[in-house]
């Protein structure tokens, strides 16, 4: 006897629904496989958690000074102390804010602008496509970190100018992703049908090809973020960066560079915290790659 199976409209995609697994899932299982990629979600989180939290968690002020205290590791200041008898852990969690916030609003920023160009400029072509490109490998020619001292040298310094500076430095990179697999996903057929239905061109090129884009793209703003973290240090570093009363990674070890055989711990320690932080931004940055299948994403230079 022939069974009879009582179905609704939408039934089998429903019922395909439900025995799909969901994003989270596959992502979590993913993370659970990849002991790089966990390693690194577990340390950013910390990283993000001490950022939001540094108020509460520095056990002192980080621009008190307690010169009985110069250059001291003690129980109560377990990191050590400046040559100004500053804590060092309450400076470094409050650095951690500015790293943390320099790398994200930064690659915000530049991918914001150089999504932008390179969308119009894949899209359209022809004599939008050379001018927007002929800029971006001007820009490309030159490191970004110089373009960065230089766009802070003529600024000036100052965490809005430097947040500016760094996200400038970034278009290009983005605008070569996103040009790239404009220039591909605009010649798939559903985007021929949209044209055949009346969409406009903004509604094409936002609604239909940068959703399908993105993957590369996120990949490549992971992947940016750490750069961006190691171009505020490098700034700070050379004196280009924030003002002198805020603690940030690269100051603090700018200023251990004349007690470093005296105080080990100044030079070690910011340097560890900025390591640790990169590497775990690199390893999720690979797993998003290997998850979202992104073989060729175009290196920062």
């Amino acid at each position: 006897m022939t069974d009879f199976v009582h179905s609704t409209p939408g039934g089998d995609s429903a019922r395909e629904d439900l025995q799909r697994p969901s994003a989270l899932r596959q992502w979590m299982s993913y993370m659970r496989r990849d002991k790089k990629a966990l390693f690194g979600l577990i340390v950013l989180g910390v990283l993000i958690f001490s950022a939001v939290f540094a108020h509460w968690l520095s056990p002192y002020d980080p621009n008190a000074m307690d010169f009985s205290m110069m250059l001291k590791p003690s129980l109560q200041h377990p990191l050590g102390t400046d040559d100004l008898g500053r804590d060092l852990l309450s400076r470094l969690l409050h650095g951690t804010q500015i790293s943390l916030f320099v790398g994200i609003s930064t690659v915000i920023l530049g991918m914001s602008a150089g999504v932008t160009l390179g969308v119009v400029a894949g899209y359209f072509g022809k004599w939008v496509d050379t001018i927007i490109m002929r800029y971006v490998d001007l820009q490309w020619a030159f490191p970004n970190f110089i373009i960065a001292v230089y766009l802070v040298a003529v600024f000036g310094t100052g965490l809005a100018n430097v947040i500016i500076a760094i996200s400038l430095a970034y278009i290009d990179d983005f605008a070569r992703v996103a040009r790239g697999m404009v220039l591909t996903i605009k010649q798939e057929q559903y985007i021929a049908a949209a044209h055949t239905l009346g969409a406009s061109d903004n509604r094409v090129m936002w609604r239909h090809i940068l959703p399908n884009a993105m993957a590369p793209i996120i990949v490549q703003a992971t992947v940016s973020v750490s750069y961006a973290i190691l171009a505020e240090a490098g700034l700070s570093f050379l004196g280009l960066g924030v003002g002198s009363d805020t603690p940030t990674w690269g100051l603090i070890l700018a200023d251990s560079r004349s007690f470093i055989s005296r105080a080990w711990w100044l030079g070690v320690f910011p340097g560890l915290f900025i390591m640790i932080t990169v590497l775990s931004i690199n390893f999720l940055g690979d797993a998003l790659r290997d998850m979202l299948d992104v073989r060729e994403v175009t290196d920062a230079h």
